[in-house]
Formats: structure tokens, sequence, C-alpha cells
């Protein structure tokens, strides 16, 4: 049963691929692929570019060429709840298009033709991203002050459940966050692929799942250090994060530190 992990930029993929042995690389659609074994299980990993097209091309090749049977998004996104804070991970339960508008024809935020507004997770992957979430931040007591660039104890990350929003626009000022907040009270964090994702899953009937590392809040100071945050704050939380629930998934035997 073929793993497709699937990020937006390279940065949120570093290190996943020195954990394939056998590793194969395929160009498509404009794309790389790299194929290989963790613990003797196929793997594919694959950037989806930004934004819901390029995400939803990419999801779709992964099913069609490359038999993906479960694909797990990882990568950063915007707070919007008030709980939410820089640092945190977020798993999506569901996922809403928030520039998708057909009003007067459908309600605002439902997809045309499919009588619905949002795309739900496979609660079985969240479960078990979930356990690997805690797991790494209980293993790691600190939490990184992004600001200053150290690490302090000031308490550990908060993983959080619920949905994620996502539209083609990177959502950087206070008051764009506060009306996406308005019109979207439940809508814990904000990105550019994860909905479109979660419609390609939907039409095939295969499992998703999405891991936001949370980078900013989506607020005036969203743009501040952002690649930098992505190096050096959410890939290397994301690897651990997924070392941990690829060896929970694929491999009873303890993780290697």
């Amino acid at each position: 049963m073929t793993l497709a992990i699937l990020s937006a930029l390279p940065e949120e993929q570093a290190g996943l691929s020195e954990l394939l042995s056998d590793s194969v690389q395929t160009t498509h659609a404009g794309r790389r692929f790299v194929s290989g074994l963790i613990h003797d299980q196929p793997v594919v990993l694959a950037l989806s570019g930004i934004g819901k097209v390029a995400a939803a091309t990419t999801a779709t090749a992964l099913i069609e060429r490359f038999g993906a049977q479960r694909i797990v998004f990882t990568g950063v996104a915007g707070g919007l709840g008030s709980s939410v804070q820089v640092g945190d991970v977020v798993l999506g339960t569901h996922y809403v298009q928030h520039d998708m508008d057909a009003s007067p024809l459908f309600p605002r935020f439902e997809v045309p033709l499919y009588g619905a507004g949002n795309f739900a997770a496979n609660v079985d992957l969240v479960a078990a991203l979930s356990i690997a979430s805690h797991a790494h931040f209980q293993m790691t007591s600190d939490r990184f002050d992004f600001k200053n660039r150290i690490k302090n104890r000031a308490g550990q990350g908060a993983v959080h459940h619920g949905l994620i929003a996502s539209g083609d626009r990177f959502v950087s000022s206070a008051r764009e966050a506060q009306t996406l907040c308005a019109a979207l009270p439940d809508a814990l964090c904000v990105e550019m692929e994860g909905a479109a994702v979660a419609q390609v899953c939907h039409d095939y009937a295969i499992p998703f799942a999405a891991m936001r590392t949370i980078s900013d809040r989506a607020d005036d100071n969203a743009h501040v250090d952002f690649p930098a945050f992505v190096r050096d704050v959410a890939g290397p939380q994301a690897l651990s994060i997924l070392r941990l629930w690829l060896q929970a998934h694929f491999n009873p035997s303890p993780v290697n530190a």
C-alpha cells in the first residue's frame, strides 16, 4: 500500500528523502517524485508547488501515476484560532476553500455540485499523526522562541485538531486574518493547498491527512523570516514527527535517535 508524503516547499520535506532506501527519481508533469522504501514499505515523496491548482495536479499524479493509496501533507500555515501559537501543530479534521464563492448559485464556501463546503480527513491517519506529534513534543520539551532564535522553557508546543482553511492567497495582514476568522470562526489556520488535496482524495476515495506547523499568526508580520522559520523550525519538526509516525506505522521496533 503506497504512501505519498506531499509538501509545498523543499524545506518542508528536508531530510525525508534520506529515510528512503532503493530510491528512484522520476520526473512527471513537470514535477520530481522520489520513490523508495521505508521499513520495507513503498513511499513516494513529492513537492506540490504552491497553491490549490498545483497541489491538485500533484495529488492526482500521485494517485494515477504512482498508485498512492494514502496521502499525507506536511507543511506550514498561519494561525487563526486564538489558542494556536507559532510552533504548534495543527492536524486538519476538515478542509475548506476560504476563497470559494459561487453565490448566489450556491452557498458561500460550498464546492458547486458536491453539496458540501468542506472535506473530511481520514480519522485513523489524524489519530496516528496526533500520537506522533504529542510524542515529539514530549521528547523536545523546549519551545523555540523564533523571535530571539533561542529555545526556552516556556512550555511544549501544542497539538490542535480542527478546520483548516485553504486559498490562493498568502494571508499576511491582521485585517485579512480577522475577516477570515469572522467568516470561518472554527478555522484554526490558513494555508494554500490542503483543501484542494482533500477534494482530490475525496474524489478517489483515498485516505488523506495534513499536518501543519504554525509559522506565524497570518498578520502583518507573517512574512518576516518566513524562509528561515521553515528551514530551522518547521522542517526539522515535521521530520521528527513523521519519523515517529512512520516507525509506529511500519515497524514496531524503537526509532533510532
